[in-house]
Protein backbone atom coordinates (compact mmCIF):
# COMPACT_ATOMS: atom_id res chain seq x y z
CA UNK A 1 0.00 0.00 0.00
CA UNK A 2 1.42 3.38 -1.11
CA UNK A 3 -0.49 5.31 1.01
CA UNK A 4 -2.07 7.20 -1.68
CA UNK A 5 -5.28 7.66 -1.39
CA UNK A 6 -7.70 7.18 -4.89
CA UNK A 7 -11.07 8.62 -5.35
CA UNK A 8 -13.96 5.65 -5.38
CA UNK A 9 -17.26 5.95 -6.96
CA UNK A 10 -19.67 3.59 -5.75
CA UNK A 11 -22.65 3.75 -8.48
CA UNK A 12 -25.75 2.54 -6.98
CA UNK A 13 -27.87 1.22 -10.11
CA UNK A 14 -30.91 0.11 -9.31
CA UNK A 15 -33.98 2.57 -9.11
CA UNK A 16 -36.95 -0.05 -8.81
CA UNK A 17 -39.72 0.61 -6.13
CA UNK A 18 -38.66 -1.25 -2.67
CA UNK A 19 -34.94 -1.86 -4.46
CA UNK A 20 -32.74 -3.96 -2.32
CA UNK A 21 -29.37 -2.27 -4.14
CA UNK A 22 -29.27 0.53 -0.80
CA UNK A 23 -28.79 -2.31 1.08
CA UNK A 24 -25.71 -3.99 -1.18
CA UNK A 25 -24.30 -0.14 -1.79
CA UNK A 26 -24.40 0.77 1.99
CA UNK A 27 -22.17 -2.55 2.55
CA UNK A 28 -19.89 -2.43 0.13
CA UNK A 29 -19.10 1.59 0.57
CA UNK A 30 -18.41 0.12 4.49
CA UNK A 31 -16.10 -2.62 3.36
CA UNK A 32 -13.84 0.59 0.80
CA UNK A 33 -13.89 2.99 4.10
CA UNK A 34 -12.47 0.37 6.22
CA UNK A 35 -9.89 -0.28 3.59
CA UNK A 36 -8.41 2.94 3.77
CA UNK A 37 -7.14 3.19 0.14
CA UNK A 38 -10.25 4.68 -0.96
CA UNK A 39 -12.20 7.81 -0.63
CA UNK A 40 -15.79 6.80 -1.04
CA UNK A 41 -18.73 8.94 -3.47
CA UNK A 42 -21.84 7.11 -3.54
CA UNK A 43 -24.14 8.03 -6.77
CA UNK A 44 -27.63 6.82 -6.40
CA UNK A 45 -28.89 6.77 -9.93
CA UNK A 46 -32.40 7.15 -8.42
CA UNK A 47 -31.46 10.68 -7.78
CA UNK A 48 -29.68 10.94 -10.97
CA UNK A 49 -32.69 12.21 -13.17
CA UNK A 50 -30.83 10.83 -15.92
CA UNK A 51 -32.65 11.48 -19.37
CA UNK A 52 -34.03 8.46 -21.02
CA UNK A 53 -33.79 10.67 -24.46
CA UNK A 54 -30.73 11.46 -25.76
CA UNK A 55 -29.21 14.02 -27.33
CA UNK A 56 -28.56 14.23 -31.25
CA UNK A 57 -24.92 13.52 -31.33
CA UNK A 58 -22.99 11.70 -27.72
CA UNK A 59 -20.70 13.26 -25.96
CA UNK A 60 -17.86 11.98 -27.35
CA UNK A 61 -18.25 13.58 -30.60
CA UNK A 62 -20.69 16.52 -30.14
CA UNK A 63 -18.92 19.82 -30.59
CA UNK A 64 -21.12 21.35 -27.53
CA UNK A 65 -21.67 19.14 -24.17
CA UNK A 66 -25.40 17.60 -25.06
CA UNK A 67 -26.04 16.76 -21.48
CA UNK A 68 -29.00 18.85 -19.02
CA UNK A 69 -27.23 21.31 -17.12
CA UNK A 70 -28.41 19.26 -14.05
CA UNK A 71 -26.28 16.39 -14.78
CA UNK A 72 -22.85 18.61 -14.50
CA UNK A 73 -22.29 17.90 -10.77
CA UNK A 74 -22.68 13.93 -11.74
CA UNK A 75 -20.58 14.56 -14.47
CA UNK A 76 -17.50 15.68 -12.19
CA UNK A 77 -17.84 13.24 -9.98
CA UNK A 78 -17.26 10.66 -12.28
CA UNK A 79 -14.43 12.54 -13.73
CA UNK A 80 -12.89 12.97 -10.98
CA UNK A 81 -12.75 9.33 -9.90
CA UNK A 82 -10.09 7.12 -9.94
CA UNK A 83 -12.08 3.80 -9.97
CA UNK A 84 -15.77 3.01 -10.22
CA UNK A 85 -17.79 0.07 -8.17
CA UNK A 86 -21.38 -0.51 -9.95
CA UNK A 87 -23.64 -2.44 -7.85
CA UNK A 88 -26.16 -3.62 -9.69
CA UNK A 89 -29.11 -6.27 -9.52
CA UNK A 90 -30.03 -8.61 -12.89
CA UNK A 91 -33.41 -7.78 -13.88
CA UNK A 92 -34.84 -10.35 -16.70
CA UNK A 93 -30.79 -11.82 -17.01
CA UNK A 94 -29.47 -8.35 -17.94
CA UNK A 95 -28.58 -5.10 -15.55
CA UNK A 96 -30.98 -2.01 -15.57
CA UNK A 97 -31.88 0.35 -18.03
CA UNK A 98 -30.60 3.34 -15.35
CA UNK A 99 -27.01 1.88 -15.69
CA UNK A 100 -27.31 1.94 -19.44
CA UNK A 101 -28.62 5.45 -19.59
CA UNK A 102 -25.52 6.82 -17.28
CA UNK A 103 -22.91 4.96 -19.70
CA UNK A 104 -24.74 6.69 -22.66
CA UNK A 105 -24.75 10.07 -21.42
CA UNK A 106 -21.34 9.86 -20.44
CA UNK A 107 -18.09 8.16 -22.58
CA UNK A 108 -14.53 10.00 -21.37
CA UNK A 109 -15.28 9.70 -17.80
CA UNK A 110 -14.80 6.49 -17.37
CA UNK A 111 -11.56 6.08 -19.95
CA UNK A 112 -8.60 3.82 -18.58
CA UNK A 113 -9.84 3.59 -15.32
CA UNK A 114 -10.90 0.60 -13.80
CA UNK A 115 -14.28 -0.79 -12.63
CA UNK A 116 -15.78 -3.49 -10.15
CA UNK A 117 -19.01 -4.96 -9.82
CA UNK A 118 -20.94 -5.86 -6.87
CA UNK A 119 -23.90 -7.66 -7.99
CA UNK A 120 -27.11 -9.45 -6.61
CA UNK A 121 -29.92 -11.67 -7.52
CA UNK A 122 -31.33 -14.76 -7.52
CA UNK A 123 -29.90 -18.13 -8.07
CA UNK A 124 -27.15 -16.42 -10.66
CA UNK A 125 -26.08 -13.77 -7.94
CA UNK A 126 -26.33 -11.07 -10.95
CA UNK A 127 -23.57 -12.69 -12.45
CA UNK A 128 -24.91 -12.27 -15.96
CA UNK A 129 -25.17 -8.97 -15.67
CA UNK A 130 -21.80 -8.30 -15.06
CA UNK A 131 -20.67 -10.00 -17.77
CA UNK A 132 -23.02 -7.81 -19.80
CA UNK A 133 -21.46 -5.14 -18.15
CA UNK A 134 -17.85 -5.72 -18.82
CA UNK A 135 -18.15 -5.67 -22.83
CA UNK A 136 -19.85 -2.53 -22.34
CA UNK A 137 -17.56 -0.89 -20.19
CA UNK A 138 -14.63 -2.30 -22.19
CA UNK A 139 -15.84 -0.33 -25.28
CA UNK A 140 -15.49 2.64 -23.15
CA UNK A 141 -12.10 2.16 -22.71
CA UNK A 142 -12.20 1.32 -18.86
CA UNK A 143 -10.77 -1.77 -16.89
CA UNK A 144 -12.90 -4.00 -15.52
CA UNK A 145 -11.10 -6.09 -12.58
CA UNK A 146 -11.40 -10.02 -12.88
CA UNK A 147 -12.99 -10.43 -9.62
CA UNK A 148 -16.50 -9.28 -8.16
CA UNK A 149 -18.96 -9.57 -5.14
CA UNK A 150 -21.45 -11.51 -6.15
CA UNK A 151 -24.77 -12.06 -3.84
CA UNK A 152 -27.30 -15.16 -5.13
CA UNK A 153 -30.13 -15.60 -3.21
CA UNK A 154 -29.55 -12.37 -1.07
CA UNK A 155 -32.73 -12.32 0.69
CA UNK A 156 -31.48 -15.13 2.59
CA UNK A 157 -27.97 -13.98 3.09
CA UNK A 158 -28.96 -10.48 4.49
CA UNK A 159 -30.97 -9.96 8.55
CA UNK A 160 -33.33 -7.42 8.57
CA UNK A 161 -31.07 -4.69 9.91
CA UNK A 162 -29.06 -5.35 6.42
CA UNK A 163 -25.85 -7.07 7.47
CA UNK A 164 -25.11 -10.52 6.44
CA UNK A 165 -25.68 -13.75 8.32
CA UNK A 166 -22.54 -14.82 7.32
CA UNK A 167 -20.37 -12.08 6.33
CA UNK A 168 -17.09 -13.76 5.99
CA UNK A 169 -17.54 -14.79 2.39
CA UNK A 170 -18.83 -11.35 0.92
CA UNK A 171 -16.09 -9.82 3.21
CA UNK A 172 -13.09 -11.83 1.40
CA UNK A 173 -14.45 -11.22 -1.95
CA UNK A 174 -14.33 -7.56 -1.53
CA UNK A 175 -10.69 -7.76 0.06
CA UNK A 176 -9.71 -9.42 -3.37
CA UNK A 177 -11.97 -6.80 -5.04
CA UNK A 178 -10.81 -4.11 -3.38
CA UNK A 179 -7.43 -4.96 -3.73
CA UNK A 180 -7.56 -5.14 -7.48
CA UNK A 181 -9.24 -2.08 -7.87
CA UNK A 182 -6.36 -0.31 -5.31
CA UNK A 183 -3.39 -1.80 -7.83
CA UNK A 184 -5.32 -1.22 -11.49
CA UNK A 185 -6.33 2.43 -9.78
CA UNK A 186 -3.01 3.82 -9.14
CA UNK A 187 -1.21 1.80 -11.86
CA UNK A 188 -3.72 3.86 -14.47
CA UNK A 189 -3.82 7.12 -12.33
CA UNK A 190 -0.07 7.03 -13.02
CA UNK A 191 -0.45 6.39 -16.29
CA UNK A 192 -2.86 8.94 -17.06
CA UNK A 193 -0.42 11.44 -15.17
CA UNK A 194 2.52 10.41 -17.41
CA UNK A 195 1.06 10.50 -20.66
CA UNK A 196 -2.86 11.10 -21.04
CA UNK A 197 -4.56 8.76 -22.75
CA UNK A 198 -5.21 9.02 -26.29
CA UNK A 199 -7.09 5.89 -28.18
Amino acid sequence: MSGRVLKLVVILGSVREGRFGPVVADWIVDQAQRDGRFKVDRVDLAEANLPLVLGPEPPAIATTDPRPADMKQLVAVLDEADAFIVVTPEYNRSFPASIKALIDWTYTEWRAKPIGFVSYGASSGGLRAVEQLRLIFAEMHAVSVRDCVSFANYWELFGEDGTLVDPEPAEAAATTLLGELGWWGEALLDARTNRPYQP
